[in-house]
């Protein structure tokens, strides 16, 4: 795909102050560098890094939406509410965004403990190098010591095999309730957008339900384009946002070189007749 066929719009990526392995300063020179006029750093129930984010971004030229990814329990599934456009130094989300990253850390050592277990020693010890804040050891940072450590051959086959929900070495954990998340969004003054709905395997029946709570409490769009979906689920949630009015963000979910489907800034077009999140903005 040629720079010019890209989306120059990625509102979802991660840097070292969640999962991901880049400064927001690198990250931002790597989405300057392809292409991206419009950038959002989303870290996983994290704000810290959105200041620099936002001085390396304008820096660069580049317009800046400040942004958060809230883990949120819904029917027993964890789902994740990106926030889009949120004040960080809204006092009440800081806390309440602290609260919920007050689970990480005992969640973070039952998994290494099931991972000792299943015959990887010191899986917490050996994660633990890969998290800048030690608040934020996640499934990503396991995944990372066991493809290092020749346990697995990439991050995919650690997920598949022991890190994704239902499997050995995951733990269940009870996030934000859903009108939690949604409302911490709207009062910082935020967009609420569901994050990469594909991944979520919910059936027709418990979507519609999502998506009619999500927009009962105030939420206003979805992720279509992802580097978390397959284009032929871009086709699916195309849909899906015409059907039920959403409006629509794009972002690349990138964490690190070599590691997911697309680039910072390696989106498609947007589909004809969606309404973009990022109007406003750009």
């Amino acid at each position: 795909m040629s720079v010019q066929a890209r989306l120059p719009v990625d509102l979802h990526c991660h840097s070292i102050y969640s999962d991901g392995v880049l400064s927001p300063a690198e990250l931002a020179a790597r989405a300057h560098a392809n292409g991206v006029k419009l950038w959002a750093l989303t870290d996983h129930d994290e704000i810290g890094g959105l200041k620099l984010a936002r001085h390396y971004a304008e820096e660069l030229g580049m317009c800046f939406v400040d942004g958060v990814e809230i883990s949120v329990t819904w029917a027993n599934k964890t789902i994740h509410i990106v926030g889009l456009g949120v004040d960080p130094d809204h006092s009440a989300l800081q806390q309440a965004l602290h609260d919920v990253r007050a689970g990480r850390g005992q969640r973070a050592r039952q998994m290494g403990e099931r991972l000792a277990n299943l015959g990887f020693p010191d899986a917490y010890e050996g994660a633990v190098p890969f998290a800048a804040n030690p608040e934020l050891i996640s499934r990503t940072h396991f995944a990372r010591f066991l493809v290092q450590k020749g346990y697995c051959a990439d991050m995919n086959e650690a997920f598949r095999r022991y890190l994704a929900d239902g499997k050995p070495a995951a733990v269940e954990t009870v996030w934000a309730r859903l009108e939690e998340a949604v409302g911490w969004i709207r009062e910082s003054g935020g967009k609420a957008i569901i994050a990469h709905p594909a991944r979520y395997e919910l059936d027709d029946t418990r979507s519609h339900a999502l998506y009619a709570q999500f927009l009962e409490l105030g939420g206003v769009g979805i992720e279509v384009l992802t580097g978390s979906h397959t284009p032929q689920e871009y086709s699916v949630y195309t849909q899906v946002a015409r059907r039920y009015g959403f409006e629509v963000s794009c972002g690349s979910d990138f964490h690190g070189p070599n590691e997911g489907r697309v680039d910072l800034g390696g989106l498609p077009p947007l589909p004809s007749g969606l309404k973009p999140v990022w109007q406003e903005w750009l």
